[in-house]
């Protein structure tokens, strides 16, 4: 992805070096890996477009990020996690026990991903996620038995999907949209076939039965696509049979190439999305720690930054990585703004 200029914007000329005597410099950001990619397309512009340093992003995972977070408070821990799920009640007894009382939850979008197929191509209209995972699954269950996968077409496994060779090109496992992927997706046609069962049966922890659920065949049907979803497109492109997984703001800008599917009967849409109705979604999130705003230098100006319609908006550079824009963006605007925390009833 190209980096984002934003250097003629009212959030550029607004920003200004901050005053602020701190120990450090930079903002600090830890936690999920969806996430990641989000916060460090927003941490490049911020330090092209801002006086401050850029921001330094690590990942880590949403539990490792909010555990750093909740350590205390103070110029040696982090500033923001990032959070694919809400915070726990337990971790705010964590951060409170620690001298972390005052946070603020920022909910910067939703991971939200379509399934789409050439426009004139095989009729892909309904998917459930047992069909997924019966495609792309290295083992599945065939007459109660757990086997090597034998299946090459779609309609083996469901007579109402076409007779066509599969051929799936999903999010690699930089994208920030493989962990919804896997969660929402092959996790849950592992359950529902009665895979993970069978795994556990056969004597596997629930940990291993956990990881092969979302493991993926590599003879070629299931092909990992690090790039952007561009290159998606041009795969399917070249290939009519191709079912690609994609952001929904980019199928719909490419409506005129793409069909989408439904997922258990929900067609995707930014409304379906941001509630929860269509299946493959989840709210994503950033953690601040308010009693470091005004002591590190650029922290209140990078969140705002984030939440900011030239960046988390629906024509955005995250709506263009994946990421379904919040209709409530306005809210979370004012309060970051507004320095809200959780808890209060401003």
């Amino acid at each position: 992805m190209t980096s984002v200029k934003l250097a003629t914007s009212a959030l550029a000329i607004a920003a200004v070096s901050a005053t602020a005597a701190a120990a450090r410099d930079n903002v600090q950001v830890a936690g999920s890996s969806t996430v990641l990619p989000y916060a460090s397309i927003v941490a490049e512009a911020f330090g092209e477009n801002f006086d401050f340093p850029t921001p330094v992003v690590e990942s880590g995972g949403s539990s490792a990020g909010l555990k750093r977070f909740c350590e205390g408070v103070g110029e040696n821990t982090i500033d923001i996690a990032n959070a694919s799920r809400a915070i726990r009640e337990k971790e705010v007894k964590a951060c409170a026990d620690n001298g972390v009382t005052d946070i603020i939850e920022v909910r910067i979008g939703y991971d939200g991903i379509v399934f789409a197929s050439q426009i004139d191509g095989p009729a892909f209209t309904a998917f459930e996620p047992a069909d997924w995972y019966n495609a792309l699954a290295p083992k599945v269950v065939v007459d109660g038995a757990l086997v090597d996968n034998p299946y090459n077409t779609w309609a083996e496994f469901n007579a109402d999907l076409p007779d066509v060779e599969i051929a799936a090109f999903i999010p690699g496992t930089k994208h920030g949209t493989r962990e919804v992927f896997e969660e929402k997706v092959l996790a849950t046609g592992c359950e529902v076939t009665g895979a993970h069962d069978a795994m556990i049966t056969a004597g596997m922890s629930e940990d291993d039965a956990e990881d092969a659920c979302i493991a993926v065949r590599t003879d070629g049907k299931s092909v990992d696509i690090d790039g952007d979803y561009t290159e998606t497109l041009a795969r399917i492109d070249s290939n009519q049979n191709g079912v690609g997984v994609f952001g929904l703001a980019f199928y719909e800008n490419n409506t005129d190439k793409l069909k989408v599917a439904t997922m258990s009967g929900i067609a995707p849409s930014t409304e379906t999305i941001s509630t929860g109705e269509y299946p493959v979604s989840r709210p994503l999130f950033f953690y601040i720690k308010k009693a470091h705003i005004g002591v590190i230098p650029g922290l209140k100006e990078f969140a705002e930054f984030f939440v900011a319609d030239e960046i988390a908006g629906p024509d955005g550079p995250l709506a263009e990585y994946g990421l379904v824009s919040d209709p409530e963006l306005g809210d979370t605007q004012a309060m970051v703004a507004d320095e809200q925390v959780m808890g209060s009833n401003m």
